[in-house]
């Protein structure tokens, strides 16, 4: 393998070119003609403009960048994650004009993308899912009789559409049919139909993902957990490994859960699963991303090891050089995603340009950075700008040091997540490891980081005070 096309683009482009160079591959980069002066476009070995700004003229453009990789005679795509990297026709394409794909095979990537599909794959291996029917109902009899089955909490689920319409939540069987009518209401009325879905409420769950290696000769480890609890709108924030609520045992029986469903779909390359932890420390499985995660850098500081460098070695053939037994768990890491977002304004999008951007540096800290000073934020893809990542020997030391990265972070001319990932780690419940996937509902409003800017404020207006007087104070001294 002599030469890799990354498709993508942003900071995930350079973190793939970043280790492909580091084993001496040569990198092509893709991009969009609004993308023309993005770093990752300098930072490759060579350079190819594939369409115009919006994704599906540009990097969704799977059999423009198949022709890109033919005439520059590349060995293997690497996609990423995002655009192409769960597409299982252009893994299928790549595979049919003699490219590899640095992922898993395509049959992997269907099964896993449905989540039915998913969960009828892995029932063979007894992986816990959370109790409930894979059909849709109407009756309120079997809605009953299913409900006293799985027991109280249960969800109730519109089985035609999302976003919250016709989803009740139960807590007693005396509220069952009401709940359940006016879910078949909202959902007929919302999407034409009434059928629902019924399953075990979780109430108080945390995000807890296993990221799994597997190569071609059968060998699969696990690379012990992410917690992924701090999201909004359903999407993390602040990522964080290792969890603070799980024990080696329960770590070990979760790692054998994510190794058995790659198992159970021929799984290659680096993948996560994805599972649901009660508050009784019951776990369930979600689903599997068949892919590179963005939350990846957390996992590889505190095991030590260079993921996209396996995902390499795994497509050119090779065994695996680790083994379960070489994996230990050491200092723990966090990690904010820098998106360009208005915090104080409900998360919404910020665009303009970034007339300063400096990043913080130091021992201890990472940033992965896809952008640079002076440049215009697209709109046309996501707007994540980097992802600032903090190690250190104890949870403690990664919270301290993340906070003083956030300080560091200098930018000007949009809005970001800063100052919520700042906001996340002076919080009680984040230090003390006690929250759940609703910390944002319950803990987050835009008043508490204006109050925290205030209080800054008024601190730093206290000092320049103090600083003036003593200045006056040392001018009136006599010679």
């Amino acid at each position: 393998m002599k030469k890799i096309l990354i498709a993508n683009r942003g900071e995930i482009a350079i973190r793939v070119m970043r280790t492909a160079k580091k084993m001496g591959i040569k990198t092509v980069a893709v991009y969009s003609e609004v993308d023309r002066n993005m770093p990752h476009v300098t930072y490759a070995d060579e350079a190819v403009c594939i369409g115009k700004a919006p994704s599906s003229e540009s990097y969704l453009r799977g059999e423009k960048i198949i022709e890109v990789s033919k005439a520059l005679n590349v060995d293997a795509i690497h996609p990423g994650y995002g655009f192409l990297s769960e597409n299982a026709d252009f893994a299928e394409l790549c595979e049919a004009n003699d490219i590899i794909f640095i992922g898993p095979k395509s049959k992997a990537i269907t099964v896993m993308g449905s989540k039915l599909a998913a969960k009828e794959t892995v029932k063979a291996y007894n992986i816990p899912m959370v109790p409930g029917i894979d059909e849709a109902i109407t009756d309120v009899d079997k809605a009953k009789a299913i409900a006293k089955d799985i027991g109280f909490p249960i969800l109730i689920k519109a089985s035609a559409g999302g976003g919250g319409k016709g989803m009740r939540v139960v807590s007693a069987e005396d509220e069952l049919e009401s709940q359940m009518n006016r879910a078949i209401s909202e959902a007929t009325s919302a999407f034409g139909d009434g059928s629902v879905f019924i399953e075990k409420y979780v109430a108080s769950p945390r995000h807890i993902e296993i990221q799994v290696m597997a190569d071609t000769h059968g060998n699969i480890v696990h690379l012990f957990e992410r917690e992924c609890s701090i999201q909004r709108r359903h999407q993390k924030v602040v990522e964080e490994a290792p969890s603070t609520v799980l024990t080696p045992e329960l770590r070990a029986e979760m790692g054998q859960a994510a190794i058995d469903v790659a198992k159970s779909c021929d799984y290659v390359g680096a993948g996560t699963v994805e599972f649901l932890l009660d508050e009784n420390k019951n776990f369930y499985f979600l689903e599997m991303n068949t892919r590179l995660q963005v939350e990846h850098p957390v996992t590889e500081l505190i095991s030590n090891v260079d993921l996209v460098e396996l995902q390499i070695r795994v497509a050119r053939g090779e065994v695996l050089p680790i083994t379960q037994d070489d994996l230990k768990i050491k200092g723990h890491a966090l990690e904010l995603r820098v998106y360009a977002e208005d915090p104080l304004n409900d998360f919404l999008p910020s665009v303009g340009t970034l007339e300063t951007y400096k990043l913080p540096v130091g021992e201890g800290i990472r940033v992965d950075n896809g952008i640079g000073e002076g440049m215009d934020v697209p709109i046309y893809y996501d707007p994540m700008l980097s992802k600032l990542i903090t190690y250190g020997k104890t949870r403690m030391e990664a919270i301290q040091l993340m906070k003083k990265a956030i300080d560091n972070y200098k930018v000007e001319g949009i809005e970001t997540t800063l100052p919520f990932g700042k906001f996340v780690c002076d919080h009680d419940a984040f230090i003390s490891g006690d929250f759940d996937t609703h910390f944002v509902k319950t803990h987050y409003s835009p008043e508490a980081i204006e109050a925290e800017y205030k209080e800054e404020a008024e601190v730093a207006a206290m000092v320049a005070l103090q600083q003036y007087l003593k200045d006056r104070e040392t001018l009136r001294l006599p010679n």
